[in-house]
């Protein structure tokens, strides 16, 4: 018999798993960073850089708490219905762009996705920089940053 959760332990559970998107039968980290990029024209975009930048700050403060409860609660390490990290992650390929066009967006999108898949370094030794969620959130950074670079490349071109 398990003992009920509370209503904050079901609370970083559903935002850990962005509600039912990490629930996707296939996929849940490129169904959440394909949600991130819909969300980023009216939630992200519309910010100053430094809005920007403190909402992502925020996300990966806020994000890695309720992801290492979620952890603790399933009582697995970084089970793959924990997607909110894609959203930080996404929208920090975003972050330099004011106006972006829908093509360079989804240059974004591609890039993190191969980082975030790929795990090259240093995105796969971030993982364990920082210990619980702090080290799920963080391999998503390392992955958005390079692709910012890429993407910054890209529009560059």
């Amino acid at each position: 018999m398990s003992i009920p959760l509370s209503l904050a332990d079901r609370f970083c559970l559903h935002a850990s798993r962005l509600w039912i998107v990490g629930r996707a039968p296939v996929m849940p980290g490129t169904c959440s960073s394909a949600v991130a990029l819909l969300l980023a024209p009216f939630l992200f975009l519309p910010l100053s850089f430094a809005g920007r930048c403190m909402l992502l700050v925020a996300l990966f403060l806020v994000g890695s708490l309720i992801t290492t409860r979620a952890e603790r609660i399933l009582g697995r390490k970084d089970p793959p219905e924990l997607c909110i990290d894609e959203v930080p992650g996404m929208w920090l390929a975003l972050t330099p762009f004011d106006d972006p066009s829908l093509g360079l967006m989804f240059a974004a999108f591609v890039l993190f996705r191969i980082f975030d898949i790929a795990k090259p370094w240093p995105v796969n030794a971030s993982e364990h920089w920082l210990p619980g969620g702090f080290g799920i959130m963080l391999d998503d950074i390392v992955a958005g940053f390079l692709a910012l670079l890429g993407t910054w490349l890209l529009a560059a071109l």
